[in-house]
């Protein structure tokens, strides 16, 4: 996989082993001219894999930057991976609900993608925007299955939307002031 924008454009980074579905170049690239520059926006990438989220959120400015991955199999890699950023990223390595349950911190943009047979993806995102992850203003992508959307029950309010075959990414921002 190669880093599509910012100052590690062009830049290949590895993929883990075990199972994982990467984030395609065509939708990597739309979801960052969506949000377009993010110098000095913090940024979370939620089920991080190998990382690639997370570097093309730092490649564009973000700082600080977060990485949250469970699977063990994906933790060299994700770290190899990281290591190469023009700013620190931590990595944490936990189920992203506990991490969710344990957050103390709020972050501009967080982006979620879990594996599509994930069950519990809107329990989750509802439990993102009830904690301190969010703040007013705060936007949160979540990548999903075409078929598999929440209805109206979030508390959040859809920003945009940006179809890529059957996946879609939905763009949350929290509302307040």
């Amino acid at each position: 996989m190669r880093i599509t924008g910012g100052s590690l454009r062009g830049r290949h980074v590895s993929v883990p082993a075990g199972v994982i579905r990467p984030a395609m170049d065509r939708m990597r690239e739309s979801v960052f001219a969506v949000l377009g520059d993010l110098s000095g926006r913090s940024f979370l990438d939620i089920f991080s894999g190998s990382g690639i989220i997370a570097l093309e959120a730092a490649s564009r400015g973000a700082d600080p930057v977060e990485a949250v991955e469970m699977d063990p199999l994906k933790r060299r890699t994700l770290l190899e991976n990281v290591s190469i950023a023009p700013v620190r990223i931590q990595c944490r390595f936990m189920a992203a609900e506990l991490y969710v349950k344990r957050a103390r911190r709020s972050f501009d943009v967080i982006f979620c993608d879990p594996p599509f047979p994930y069950k519990f993806k809107w329990e989750l995102v509802s439990g993102i925007a009830e904690s301190s992850l969010m703040e007013p203003g705060s936007l949160l992508l979540i990548h999903r299955p075409r078929e598999d959307y929440p209805g109206s029950s979030l508390q959040l309010d859809l920003r945009e939307r940006r179809e890529y075959g059957r996946s879609v990414v939905d763009f949350f921002e929290k509302p307040g002031s």
